[in-house]
């Protein structure tokens, strides 16, 4: 009896693999391959914040010159109980906040440690969208209306002639992209797991009008990737190094993973860094763009990064969610400014308070809904609520941040 299980379950294990690989071979999914064997095949079920060793990566080496964040300790800041306990139930790995650019709260769970690198996920969006600010700013790039066609060939067929930047960074390019992070068949899970970025992006059809429309695709990013590497003539790594890592006094290597070896950067996603360093990113932008005496990313192009347009969104209101690539929360005229990843990393810049807050984990909140009962009763202006297309973590960690920064005060 024992024997005919084990028998059995060799052929339906056999068939589901047999299946499986008639399914890639026939769709061409050739990337599901990887996927496998980078997730179910070594125990995980998908993407990871620690797959630096998944993939191949290119290093960005720490500033030569480091410097130092300030970190008062005689304040001794603590969570709650109730804080705790959610940031755990989420799997927050790393929570910090700076007030006046000293780290007034510093905490990390698990193994993750200050000294530990993560995936960014979708926070490193907003790293390209300044490095195409700085390659404007050097006339690499002449601006934001010049079709992507001028660097990538590929575009001046099948009608993508008047693609333009612009239309990239306010994600309004109109692919036939699947922005999914759990559909192994989508567009991203392949962006993630190929070993052909550029194949992929170029390959992409529009299917609406650009500018029409802010539909989230991270087509979008690796095509801005691609077209920074045409301008500067620079690997994204090298770029990032001499344009921000270097000068920001980052105090620790970073990586960006590559689809193969010697390969492309992801640029939608997959930088690698320490919690301390990501928070670099958010104090540059807290200050306009210059740190360390020096102006790194032009200011008019942060202006412009920061608003959002009247495009409608997914949920048929005007987008007021949404910059070139930085999330914008508006706050009742008082706007904060974030990055945001899969799993929920996020540097969220709160320009008023003079403060940062980092926080990297494995899960994201799920998305703000207007609560039935005031969709009944209200205008279309309460409808179309500022908290619309932002995650319900957000808030909590402004709060969280909130209390932590009063309680640190005399």
């Amino acid at each position: 009896m024992v024997k005919k299980f084990f028998k059995y379950t060799a052929y339906i294990f056999g068939a589901i693999i047999l299946i499986v690989n008639l399914f890639i071979v026939l769709s061409g999914r050739f990337y599901l391959y990887s996927g496998i064997t980078k997730t179910y095949l070594i125990g995980k079920m998908g993407p990871g914040i620690y797959d630096l060793d998944v993939f191949p990566v290119n290093a960005i080496p720490k500033s030569s010159a480091p410097v130092q964040i300030i970190k008062d300790a005689s304040k001794n800041t603590k969570l709650t109980g109730a804080e705790n306990q959610y940031l755990k139930s989420i799997e927050t790995k790393a929570f910090l906040v700076l007030d006046n650019d000293t780290i007034v709260h510093e905490e990390y769970w698990g193994d993750h440690t200050i000294d530990e690198v993560s995936n960014s996920f979708s926070a490193s969006k907003t790293v390209i969208s300044l490095l195409i600010g700085i390659a404007i700013d050097e006339g690499k790039i002449q601006n934001v209306d010049e079709p992507v066609c001028n660097y990538i060939p590929e575009f001046k067929t099948n009608g993508r002639e008047g693609l333009t930047i612009r239309h990239l960074l306010m994600m309004s390019a109109g692919f036939d992209w699947v922005e999914s992070g759990k559909n192994p068949l989508s567009e991203a899970a392949e962006g993630y797991y190929t070993s052909d970025l550029y194949g992929l992006v170029t390959r992409l059809r529009i299917i609406e009008t650009p500018g029409k429309r802010f539909h989230y695709q991270s087509g979008n990013t690796q095509i801005l990737g691609f077209i920074l590497e045409k301008a500067t003539g620079l690997t994204l790594t090298d770029y990032m190094y001499q344009k921000i890592w270097e000068p920001i006094g980052a105090s620790s290597q970073a990586f960006w993973s590559l689809d193969k070896e010697s390969g492309d950067e992801k640029s939608f996603c997959c930088l690698y860094a320490t919690a301390r360093d990501f928070s670099r990113l958010g104090t540059l932008i807290l200050h306009d763009g210059k740190l360390n005496g020096k102006q790194i990313i032009p200011i008019w192009y942060l202006n412009e990064m920061i608003k959002t347009s009247s495009m409608n969104t997914d949920d048929g209101v005007e987008n007021m969610r949404y910059g070139w690539h930085i999330w914008v929360y508006k706050n009742q005229g008082k706007p904060i400014h974030y990055f945001r990843g899969l799993k929920g990393q996020y540097i969220i810049v709160v320009p008023h308070l003079n403060r940062v807050i980092v926080r990297l984990g494995e899960k994201r909140g799920g998305h703000y809904k207007i609560p039935e009962k005031e969709i009944k009763n209200t205008s279309y202006r309460s409808i179309n609520d500022e908290r619309l297309g932002h995650t319900v973590d957000l808030f909590e960690y402004l709060n969280i941040a909130n209390r932590i920064v009063s309680q640190s005060r005399p």
